[in-house]
């Protein structure tokens, strides 16, 4: 088959342009691993042109068959030749992408990994600085690397219209989705921020794996880590009857 219109050559291209240019560096890196592990050994050969839904069935068989992955690594693996073969329609390459519907695989709904009340108290009753770096993130949501990135002069200052108060928040510019995201600081949080300088979170170098440990170490809680955190802030939330549009 002519190289130049094989799906291998659409990797490629598709790695170069479109995902370098939406993904975060961890994302690309992802999408590379999939497109070599899996993508490119069953379709690489194949025309773009000639690709059919019966070719994407087949594949998604051959996923299941060969592999020893979870159904969510499978719709992971799935999402990305979907968007693969839309790239390549949007480019001019097919007509239309060969991506059936209702080919992933149903994921059954897991209960959210939270931690509880007693230990979202626990670990933010810790001395300093865990506890107030447990605090900043039940408060805040913020992923780890957003918490190790903010600045004190990140937190901002807003009138509330209608009234004399202020309500503090802190501006997220460096996000996962690369937008501006402006959270709300509760007065008792706002107040421990107060005077602070420089970086919220001394551990602009340290992994969260070690902050977790050391964690787990002081409060006994042997299946914390970071991001249970950042859920419990977010069903906390939900839970105070905030809406979910204003989460996202």
């Amino acid at each position: 088959p002519n190289k130049a219109g094989s799906v291998g050559a659409a990797c490629g291209r598709w790695l170069e342009s479109y995902i370098a240019t939406s993904r975060n560096e961890r994302g690309q890196k992802l999408a590379a691993q999939r497109v070599r592990a899996y993508i490119e050994p069953f379709f690489g050969h194949m025309l773009v042109e000639r690709v059919s839904r019966e070719d994407v069935r087949s594949f998604r068989l051959w996923l299941e068959s060969r592999f020893t992955l979870s159904a969510s690594s499978v719709v992971h693996i799935l999402s990305d030749v979907r968007c693969l073969f839309h790239w390549c329609e949007d480019a001019g390459l097919v007509e239309r992408s060969p991506f059936p519907r209702r080919i992933l695989p149903r994921l059954q709904e897991q209960p959210l990994d939270r931690l509880t009340d007693e230990e979202a108290a626990q670990v933010a009753a810790l001395e300093a600085p865990y506890g107030f770096v447990c605090r900043l993130a039940l408060g805040t949501g913020l992923r780890w690397g957003e918490l190790c990135r903010a600045q004190a002069s990140d937190v901002k200052r807003v009138r509330v219209a209608g009234s004399g108060d202020e309500q503090r928040y802190l501006e997220v510019a460096h996000t996962k989705s690369k937008r501006v995201r402006r959270v709300p600081l509760s007065p008792e949080l706002a107040d421990e921020l107060r005077g602070r300088v420089g970086r919220l979170v001394p551990y602009a170098t340290g992994s969260p794996g070690s902050f977790a440990t050391r964690v787990r170490r002081l409060t006994g809680i042997e299946d914390f880590h970071v991001h249970r955190m950042r859920r419990s802030c977010a069903c906390s939330w939900l839970e105070r009857g905030g809406s979910l549009a204003a989460l996202q």
